[in-house]
């Protein structure tokens, strides 16, 4: 009975429906009429079409029990009655709308779901499904692909089916299929059903639509499969016409289909499966393979007559990977063994191999030879930079370098060799060798990263790559057979880099000179007073900074020039000859002005020459301690109080060249030094007028203290009319006037930059990817220097070790500047002249770029900063570079980028579907700000494909880290912006085992409301985790176990919220003893009550402090703190640092006795503490070296004993005004004990406080 109501609800349906599709057929009948075309708006008849296959759709599959279905339906019928109202006759309109209105009521009495549509039903459905899902990826969705391959898949899928319809094809070769096409067609419906209540809504949630998207494809993708199969093996002999058009269409579809299938498939995989499940990696290496194959097809290198071979080749790889993916997916979600499974993914590693070879000498064309042309400048840089990439390649483990790991081993090896060839080879020799061994180098740098990017990837991997790897070996066995005997005891040639040497300007007597005074009169001492035994007066600096100047100052001053017997000034510069330099220094110290013969023993005679006499002798730009010992060893060290004057960039020479005397490293220009220079070169002896007085001061102001470039600019203004004017103009083009003069000041930089070991140069241009001005610790550096592939660990060094001692050598060449004041890490900083250079080099050497208005070049460097400057409207210039992102150009240089920063403002929702970042596959960093966008769970699956990544800093709102962050293996820097919640960190934090920073806004090892605990395996550790906050922690013990996992954090942040142990009747505190290794930790207490809101919190109780003994810098924040608590902080032996904030002190006192020693504190910094009242010993700081008291209201005085702290520089105080007194008596008490001012007070912004 039941049976036989269900068959006539069907037949009715049949027959409203039957009825309903003749009278639409009739209405796009008229429709298409051409003389109605005429008279009909085309947008608005694209809207009535679109609107009546969303009605006949949703009617034939209104049994799926759609949400709000009555109230879309009715309002999309009267919409297209709407429409048709001014067109169709009254009869034709209340006919098909009556259909209408009996169709949509038919769904409360609609048939079942189970049952099967007729073939007419079901090929009118899936025209329709075609024609809306064309809709949303041509008109709503264009910049989408996942929108172009579902209505590909449609489109395949209906022509499909009409060839079934047609008796194309017969019904028992697809009988196994057809029920997959009802299938599909309801899964298409269900979801862009969703879409349309969506956009009824107004509330698109792009992460859900994605998320429905990305998941519908996974499910429908194989039923195309499906189809491609049966064309293959039943209709590729066909000589049906139609099935020949559908074929051709297959193959021009089905390779970006597939691609965006496993493209989803891996996205998918890294989200429900570890990366270390056995049989994962092989599943993904294989579909590296696939997606290398796919991004190739079609092209013009792949026989055309093979092309459908290798679809269905790749289409039945494709289904296999599938599943493999969904057999694994199940058993681990069922907790079985995957055994058979693993063994399944070790055929494939057999197929990519069966399948290269026929790719090779079946499907592909052997390209053309080509041959690459290096295109940057530096060559050893280059090699230098392509050493440490094969490095990371080889050690990334990642999918893709799987396919060619062997390939890129003999690269490697073999341009080592080559490298080490050139060694120590005299300039010039083989340049003809070495520039073929730089073309090939860039290509087997480019043929490797194109592979893995996917850039013509499959031509590259089956032709390119053997070619360029002979091509080396062919220069290897060259260089191999070359007779030489080449000293292998110095660095790598710098067969392209040296440049020759600068020629100086005479130094004249009508130089104008200003400045350096204290330093003049200094030097004038050294000169002509002191010891009788030989001295050096050294002066270091880096370029420009005026070295030669003061030396030429002294040299030609009276009493020097009075006081020595002989004088000799030697210009040294890179590459000069020994003896013709001594030889030029014997002609100014001997009455012959004819030179000396080439047998003559130079050094003998300047020794007899100089033997006796009280001499003076300027060595100006020595360049290494070889030439110094060179040039020095004929000067005889009698007790004449002869001198020597050096000036060197290098500080390493300095030092080496010391007798009695430091060297004086040479400080900028003062702003009064740079506009007296800038005054007498304008003006002469008279004074500049008040107009100009503003204006003149700002551009002295700009020249950043460097003499050379006031020099410049002095010499430019003092050719120019007095104008107000002309000096605003020069003023706002200061920087073009200092880049102009590129002989005058780039090439002077250029010498030092030059004299560079390789691996310092790029650590010194890095710093030019920041603004000027910008100082960086050593932390940061090592961060920034590690990620980028610039600097790496040693087996006896830290990175943070390696990075300080190329900092050392980058500020004794004198190119960058540390600023190393009390309380502060060490700061590091280029001068802005020093800038200018980096960034003109780094642009050519194609190392980084800043990219504000300008679309970028073909040829882009490997980092690239966005950054957005509202004055230019860079929102709309961010939008011509957009096809950086957009996964749709198939083919830009953009893929081959290492590292991108993106400061921008938020980005336009318009340009959000089309942001994409799979294909920048080489990523090492990525830096999002969260002003620009918020990483949906979309975006964050792809980033989380990219496992080249060292460096990632982007804004989330995940609750737990996940899966598919495993993924990323090689990550080593990890900061998350995550304001909404705080982020869960395990387990997945233990999948992050090269790990080196951990940086969030807020997390917590546990979830406090799970249910249940996280077990951890007892061997379970994050060996490299350095630095690690900002942590939330909670009175437990498993906290202490997990802190024990991170053996060598050095940097630890947290807060721990307000937890009574009562078993100790004392604060908990976690014990971090175990970190051995922590050398710096701040802490604050989360506690509700604070010492400003009438604290209530218990202040007579101690802490149960542990902290570990090797900590150096300890803050502390919030915490009420007793006299035993600050006692046990007094014990820490190597304590330099201690910072307390808002803490509440018990009884408002700190009376410290005998053993409060803090032995090794530095620098103590208090602010807004709850302290009236504080007596200080005579040892508690016996080595404190600076004090800073900030808002410390309630404090009545500095204790005095402070003055009898010998070692105590500063004192400053801010928004304390009560304690200057105390401060300054303490000043002047110290000053009669010790004498001199070195103990300095200073007020807020460190100006100097006096009585």
């Amino acid at each position: 009975m039941e049976k036989r109501k269900d068959n006539e609800e069907a037949n009715n349906s049949l027959v409203l429906f039957s009825a309903l599709n003749k009278d639409i057929a009739d209405v796009l009948v008229f429709l298409e009429n051409e003389e109605n075309q005429k008279s009909l708006d085309k947008d608005e008849v694209e809207n009535l079409k679109l609107k009546m296959a969303f009605i006949c759709t949703y009617v034939q599959l209104s049994y799926s029990n759609f949400e709000q279905f009555e109230d879309i339906m009715t309002r999309k019928r009267q919409e297209v009655e709407n429409l048709l109202q001014p067109l169709l006759d009254d009869d034709v309109l209340t006919s098909l709308t009556s259909n209408m209105d009996d169709c949509i009521s038919l769904y409360h009495r609609s048939y079942k779901s189970d049952a099967t549509m007729m073939d007419e039903q079901l090929d009118f459905l899936l025209l329709n499904l075609y024609h809306l899902s064309k809709h949303h990826a041509e008109k709503i969705f264009p910049e989408v692909t996942q929108y172009e391959v579902l209505q590909n898949v449609c489109g395949n899928i209906r022509d499909f089916h009409g060839l079934i319809v047609n008796g194309c094809i017969k019904h028992e070769t697809v009988e196994n299929v057809l029920p997959l096409f009802q299938l599909m067609a309801e899964r298409v419906g269900h979801f862009l059903w969703e879409d349309q209540i969506d956009e009824d809504s107004d509330e698109d949630d792009q992460n859900d639509r994605d998320s429905r998207l990305f998941q519908l494809l996974l499910k429908i993708v194989p039923t195309e499969m499906e189809v491609m199969h049966i064309c293959y093996t039943n209709l590729k002999a066909s000589t049906s016409a139609e099935v020949g058009r559908f074929i051709k269409k297959l193959l021009e579809t089905s390779p970006d289909i597939l691609r965006e299938y496993i493209i989803q498939l891996q996205e998918h995989m890294i989200t429900v499966i570890h990366p270390s499940t056995s049989g994962a990696r092989n599943i993904h290496v294989m579909m590296e393979f696939l997606l290398l194959i796919l991004s190739d097809m079609p092209k013009d290198f792949i026989h055309h007559d093979k092309l459908f071979d290798l679809l269905a080749h790749v289409g039945v790889l494709t289904r296999e990977v599938s599943t493999l993916v969904r057999d694994l997916e199940e058993k681990l979600r069922n907790k079985e063994g995957n055994n058979q499974t693993n063994c399944a993914t070790l055929d494939l590693l057999e197929n990519i191999e069966l399948l290269k070879k026929d790719l090779k000498h079946v499907y592909l064309k052997a390209p053309d030879s080509s041959q690459c042309c290096f295109p940057m400048s530096d060559g050893p840089l280059f090699m230098h930079l392509l050493h440490m990439h094969l490095n990371d390649l080889l050690d990334s483990n990642a999918y893709s370098i799987a396919l060619i790991k062997e390939q890129i081993e003999l690269v490697k090896q073999d341009l080592e060799f080559i490298r080490s060839f050139f060694v120590d080879a005299e300039q010039g020799l083989y340049k003809d060798i070495w520039a073929r061994v730089l073309d090939v180098a860039y290509e087997a740098k480019d043929v490797i990263d194109s592979i893995i990017v996917r850039d013509n990837g499959l031509l590259h991997l089956i032709f390119s790559l053997p070619i360029t790897i002979k091509k080396i070996k062919l220069i290897k066995e060259e260089i191999s057979a070359l007779d030489e005997n080449i000293p292998k005891d110095r660095g790598l040639i710098v067969v392209n880099s040296p440049k020759k040497p600068v020629e100086r300007k005479s130094l004249t007597t009508d130089k104008i000179i200003v400045g350096f005074e204290e330093e003049t009169n200094l030097i004038l001492r050294k000169l002509t007073s002191g010891p009788a035994d030989l001295d050096v007066i050294s002066i270091t600096g880096m370029p420009g900074s005026g070295k030669t100047t003061l030396a030429y100052k002294v040299y030609n001053d009276k009493s020097v020039s009075s006081h020595f017997d002989l004088r000799a000034w030697c210009t040294v510069d890179q590459g000069c000859d020994d003896k013709k330099l001594l030889d030029t220094i014997f002609s100014q110290v001997s009455d012959s002005d004819s030179k000396l013969s080439e047998n003559i023993d130079v050094p003998d005679k300047l020794r007899k020459q100089l033997y006796g006499k009280r001499y003076l002798i300027v060595l100006d730009d020595v360049w290494d301690t070889t030439t110094w010992d060179e040039l020095t060893r004929p000067f005889p060290e009698a007790k004449k109080g002869s001198r020597i004057i050096l000036t060197t960039r290098e500080k390493e020479v300095a030092l080496h060249g010391k007798l009695n005397t430091d060297p004086l490293d040479l400080r900028l220009l003062r702003s009064d030094e740079s506009w007296e220079l800038l005054e007498k070169r304008a003006f002469g002896d008279e004074s500049c007028p008040d107009e100009l007085l503003d204006v003149g001061k700002e551009i002295a102001e700009n020249c950043k203290g460097l003499p050379l470039v006031a020099d410049l600019i002095a010499g430019v203004i003092a050719g120019r009319e007095k104008k107000r004017s002309v000096w605003l103009e020069v003023q706002s083009s200061l920087s073009s006037f200092i880049l102009n003069s590129e002989v005058e000041v780039m090439k002077v930089i250029e010498l030092s930059y030059d004299h560079l070991l390789h691996h310092l140069k790029p650590c010194l241009l890095y710093f030019a990817s920041f603004p000027k001005d910008t100082s960086l610790t050593i932390y940061e550096l090592s961060i920034y220097l590690g990620a980028e592939g610039f600097v790496g660990n040693t087996e006896m060094k830290s990175m943070e070790e390696v990075v300080k001692i190329y900092m050392d050598d980058l500020i004794s060449s004198s190119l960058v500047i540390c600023f190393n004041e009390i309380g502060d890490a060490l700061n590091f900083q280029i001068h802005d002249l020093v800038h200018d250079f980096c960034l003109i080099k780094a642009r050519k050497e194609k190392l980084f770029d800043r990219i504000q208005s300008s679309t970028p070049s073909d040829l882009l460097p490997r980092q690239i900063n966005f950054v957005f400057d509202k004055s230019q409207n860079d929102q709309e210039h961010f939008g011509l570079n957009f096809d950086l992102f957009s996964s749709n150009k198939e083919r830009h240089f953009g893929k081959h980028i290492y590292s991108l920063k993106i400061n921008e403002d938020q980005l336009d929702d318009s340009l959000f579907d089309t942001f994409h970042l799979r294909h920048l596959r080489l990523l090492r960093v990525l830096f999002l700000t969260l002003s620009f966008i918020m990483v949906n769970d979309s975006l964050l699956n792809e980033i989380c494909m990219l496992n080249h990544l060292r460096y990632l800093r982007i804004g989330t709102q995940v609750k737990y880290l996940p899966l598919s962050l495993s993924n990323l293996w090689n990550l080593e820097f990890l900061w998350l912006e995550n304001k909404e919640s705080t982020l869960i960190l395990l387990p997945r934090i233990w999948d992050l085992v090269k790990l080196r920073v951990l940086s969030v806004d807020a997390c917590s090892f546990f979830d406090m409301d799970a249910d249940e605990s996280i077990l951890i395996a007892e061997d379970t550790k994050l060996e490299n985790l350095r630095m690690l906050g900002e942590l939330f922690i909670f009175y437990s013990e498993d906290t202490e176990d997990v802190f024990t996992r991170f053996p060598n954090l050095q940097v630890l942040s947290f807060e721990i919220e307000e937890s009574w142990d009562y078993s100790t009747e004392q604060y908990w505190f976690p014990k971090l003893d175990c970190l051995i290794e922590l050398e710096k930790l701040s802490v604050s207490f989360g506690s509700s009550n604070t010492n400003h809101s009438g604290s209530s919190v218990a202040t007579n109780q101690p802490w149960d402090f542990h902290f570990p003994s090797n900590l150096k810098q300890l803050l502390l924040c919030d915490f009420p703190l007793t006299s035993d608590s600050l006692s046990t902080i007094a014990r820490l032996p190597n304590l330099e640092e201690l910072s307390l904030y808002d803490v509440i002190i018990q009884g408002e006192e700190w009376n410290m006795g005998e053993e409060d020693t803090f032995e090794n504190l530095k620098f103590l910094n208090l602010r807004l503490p709850t302290l009236s009242k504080w007596e200080v010993g005579e040892e508690s700081f016996p080595n404190l070296e600076k004090l800073k008291l900030r808002g410390c209201g309630e404090l009545e005085e500095i204790p005095p004993s402070f003055g009898d702290i010998y070692s105590l520089k500063f004192i400053k105080i801010v928004k304390s005004p009560q304690l200057e007194d105390s401060a300054l008596k303490i000043k002047e008490y110290a000053e009669e004990m010790r004498g001199g001012g070195e103990l300095q007070i200073l007020g807020q912004k460190n100006i100097p406080l006096f009585k």
